[in-house]
């Protein structure tokens, strides 16, 4: 084989060898798969052609071209905290969170240049409308209306831009250091109040608890005692209705009753309050009964002159 046949041949091998490279480019360059939740923007020859959806996608090589692909999920994004003045002139550092999701890529890519940098730049504008109309105090308790309101202007301004904001949420709400130590001294106060305050309830219960208490155990004791006296009088009447009974069946004589009264007459001199005695015209008959029985003459004797 001549000089000039190798060389013709490593020639033709190496336009095979450029045209196989130039094959594969084209196909590599013709063939786009998109990822599930991204979206394509092609240009052809400049000009927005179309958007490629996830999945295998066919590109005229050299003609179109493939911007970078837009994320289709929803995305959260934590700005720096804002100072924002309020209506009584306090500023206050508030620190935002903003929940967002592209919902047309041809609009997130040509009608803004950059949709990230404009929704925090929107929203520090917001904010500081919104919470410029508040004071402080209305400020700290009303996250959830300027939550509100934040999402409702953003979503409208950025509908243009194909974003649909989901949710805006304040992560704090941060005065200035006086106002703290002012808003921590009055808290303090307010919850020493509030325990003197039930220390005071709780005593007022007790005493009035211990009250009924004592109250209850007042009435127990005397209806204790009423019914004791009841009882005991019961028994008493009882006892004396008996002894009457057991008399009048043995029918005593004068002198065994005078006899009885002179066993009583010592309990009634009980007691160092007793100076007065009170006794019983029957007593001094049965004194009387009693002389005669122990002082009368015996039988057979005559009676003295």
């Amino acid at each position: 084989m001549t000089d000039a046949a190798i060389f013709g041949t490593v020639i033709l091998w190496i336009v095979i060898a450029i045209l196989i490279i130039f094959v594969f480019t084209i196909i590599a360059r013709s063939i786009r798969i998109i990822p599930q939740a991204y979206a394509g923007i092609v240009e052809r020859l400049g000009k927005y052609h179309k958007t490629l959806l996830p999945g295998l996608n066919v590109l005229v090589p050299f003609i179109d071209r493939l911007r970078p692909l837009v994320d289709l999920r929803e995305q959260v994004v934590s700005f720096p905290p804002q100072p924002v003045i309020t209506e009584d002139n306090l500023v206050v550092s508030i620190d935002t969170v903003v929940f967002f999701q592209v919902t047309d890529a041809r609009a997130a890519t040509y009608e803004i240049a950059n949709y990230l940098g404009a929704v925090e730049q929107l929203t520090t504008t917001t904010l500081r409308n919104v919470v410029g109309g508040l004071n402080l105090e209305e400020a700290l308790t009303s996250r959830d209306t300027i939550n509100g309101k934040l999402r409702v202007v953003l979503d409208e301004s950025t509908g243009k831009w194909g974003i649909r904001v989901g949710r805006v949420e304040l992560k704090a709400i941060d005065p200035p250091v006086s106002i703290q130590d002012s808003m921590e001294k009055q808290m303090r106060a307010e919850r020493d109040r509030r325990a003197q305050i039930l220390t005071a309830e709780g005593t007022k219960q007790a005493a009035i608890l211990q009250a009924e208490g004592s109250r209850q155990a007042a009435i127990l004791e005397a209806e204790g005692g009423a019914k004791a006296q009841v009882l005991r009088a019961q028994g008493e009447a009882e006892a004396i209705q008996t002894v009457f009974a057991a008399i009048h069946k043995g029918d005593p004589d004068p002198k065994l009753l005078a006899y009885q009264y002179l066993q009583t007459l010592p309990k009634l001199a009980e007691g160092e309050s007793n100076k007065l005695w009170i006794i019983p015209s029957e007593l001094t008959e049965a004194l009387k009964g009693i002389g005669q029985g122990f002082f009368a003459a015996p039988k057979g004797t005559p009676p003295a002159k």
